[in-house]
């Protein structure tokens, strides 16, 4: 019998199987306590107790493999500092991501010249002063059309039964803000039924409140699919790493004006970079084409306008 249908055979309770795997046990090398052997999470504390001075040991072998042979300070001076407290948190979940997810980057550009035309041209029908909103607003009502049309990127695999998905009925676009602390990915409530202009006020306050560190947790999770942006920065395009337990995330780059061939001549036009990184076990590379070839269409031609009704 393999090892895998050995732990298939463990009885236990889900809760006790996920706090299991959170802490990093082979449930199948625990003894359960309860009838016919069934394991409980005392029964895992009792497991890592007994343990615990092996994997001191092992916690030892490892750090002196990884000990630099030479301090940095013996080639000069050098400052220590503390890790800040929120790129702490973010590290397990980056580490766990990286480790746990096939990341598969499609890399594309979209033409958004006549959006750009058109979200240069707002202005207050009654003051006539210019309306200044991001085109990130304009990204993230595109990417929620995208997602009603590919299901499949707005899931997550079962958490306990790791052969079934969720798929998730609503639109909670998270978005990557870059803050002094470290960065934070808030979530974006129900895109699908807002407006630009009150997604572009809900992204300004929602930043505000992380960069203020005034965001409630809760607002970290239960996302569909987040977006990543170094547009404000530079650069074109990069390999974002998924937001576990999301299955894809969308990275933007800087736009920059191109020549391109279109209808049989050169003509300048607006590009943007896309970086699609996807989870390959949901999603296979043709379905991952197929969704940046919509956002694209969502986010070129006419389409702007009607994205802001």
């Amino acid at each position: 019998m393999t090892k895998k249908n050995l732990k298939t055979l463990v009885s236990a309770s889900p809760k006790a199987r996920k706090f299991a795997r959170e802490l990093g046990v082979d449930i199948s090398k625990v003894i359960g306590s309860e009838r016919d052997g069934r394991v409980i999470e005392d029964d895992i504390k009792l497991f890592v107790s007994k343990n615990s001075d092996q994997n001191k040991r092992i916690d030892d072998q490892i750090e002196k493999k990884n000990k630099l042979e030479y301090s940095h300070s013996e080639f000069g001076d050098v400052e220590v500092k503390d890790i800040p407290r929120v790129k702490k948190l973010s590290a397990k979940y980056l580490i766990n991501s990286w480790s746990q997810i096939p990341h598969v980057t499609n890399h594309d550009e979209a033409d958004i010249t006549a959006l750009e035309e058109f979200r240069n041209s707002l202005s207050d029908l009654y003051t006539n002063e210019k309306i200044r909103i991001t085109p990130l607003a304009f990204i993230i009502k595109a990417l929620s059309v995208s997602l009603k049309r590919y299901p499949s990127f707005n899931s997550s695999i079962d958490e306990i039964d790791r052969g079934k998905m969720t798929f998730k009925k609503y639109f909670h676009i998270g978005i990557a803000v870059d803050t002094p602390h470290g960065l934070m990915v808030p979530k974006l409530r129900n895109v699908d039924d807002k407006n630009i202009n009150v997604i572009a006020n809900e992204l300004k306050k929602t930043s505000d409140d992380c960069r203020n560190l005034k965001i409630d947790k809760k607002e970290l999770f239960g996302g569909s699919m987040t977006i990543t942006s170094l547009g404000g920065i530079g650069g074109s395009f990069f390999t974002p790493i998924i937001n576990y337990p999301e299955v894809a995330i969308l990275g933007i780059g800087k736009s920059e004006k191109k020549q391109v061939y279109l209808n049989g001549k050169f003509v300048l036009r607006t590009m943007l970079p896309l970086s699609l990184s996807y989870d390959h076990r949901i999603i296979d590379g043709a379905e991952a084409a197929r969704f940046n070839n919509d956002l694209k269409k969502n986010l070129g031609s006419n389409f702007a306008y009607n994205l802001s009704l």
